[in-house]
């Protein structure tokens, strides 16, 4: 992964002078805009060399502080997007501010954009039997232009890799993104981006479900609030357990920012 780290370091120069990537609770995340994280997928397709991108939320966050390989995938990506508004709020408090929020589930339409603009290749992997199809002709149908190389729902199990990797190597992909949810997505790209011949891999999560829907995502105002966890967890209640890691990561945070008042005053 260090040579996908030289490459992140030469395409984050792209960026403006903002401070370029933050720390929190020791995961990475690059302070970009839609615009910029376009730039660097542009960049990277240009170069032909794989690079992973991951979308960063707190459930991402609180997952790498428990499992080492998850996090150093994460540390080492060649761009982390700030996905998830909790993410803005702990830059805030720790004194890195994020410029803007860049999901998944809005980024796919401006990477379909892109890539029907530069005549990219598209491969969509994962999310349940018969939504990649359906995200794909959605997408085409906002992009008439769009080349959509292939579509696959397949399985993260490590028996069907060869088969998944021959099958994006055959459509010739330059973006692939998959759809088999943290951290299992970002541990196939690991596993399996350099392979396929792809030169972007990204994890997307459920933003194939979205474009697809299948899943209904929350109106604009309560995205503008911030609080479209909360629309989520209200149609999907068995989210539950998940959203626990919410106030975990809020409780974390806030906490690093009392250590590090502490620590300043004692210096």
């Amino acid at each position: 992964m260090g040579g996908l780290n030289v490459l992140r370091r030469n395409s984050v120069e792209l960026l403006s002078g903002a401070q370029r990537e933050v720390y929190i609770l020791g995961v990475r995340v690059d302070n970009v805009t839609y615009e910029e994280m376009l730039a660097c997928l542009d960049d990277f397709v240009v170069s032909g060399k794989p690079h992973q991108v991951a979308t960063i939320n707190p459930e991402f966050v609180m997952a790498a502080r428990h499992d080492p390989e998850f996090r150093a995938i994460l540390n080492t990506a060649a761009l982390c997007l700030p996905d998830g508004v909790g993410l803005l709020w702990a830059g805030c408090i720790l004194g890195c501010p994020l410029r803007q929020r860049v999901t998944g589930s809005d980024g796919i339409w401006r990477i379909a954009e892109l890539a029907a603009r530069r005549g990219y290749r598209l491969f969509l992997l994962g999310a349940a039997p018969g939504v990649a199809e359906e995200a794909a002709r959605r997408l085409c149908d906002r992009y008439p232009k769009l080349i959509i190389a292939g579509t696959y729902a397949g399985s993260p199990a490590v028996e069907e890799e060869d088969a998944i990797v021959e099958r994006v190597r055959a459509a010739r992909a330059d973006i692939l993104l998959v759809a088999y949810g943290h951290p299992r997505q970002e541990k196939w790209l690991a596993r399996n981006l350099a392979r396929s011949g792809a030169a972007v891999g990204m994890g997307v999560g459920g933003a194939l479900d979205f474009v697809a829907g299948v899943a209904v995502r929350a109106p604009r105002w309560m995205r503008r609030l911030g609080l479209e966890w909360l629309y989520r967890l209200w149609r999907e209640p068995w989210r539950w357990r998940r959203m626990l890691a919410l106030p975990q990561f809020a409780g974390l945070v806030l906490w690093a920012r009392l250590t590090s008042k502490r620590t300043n005053m004692e210096r």
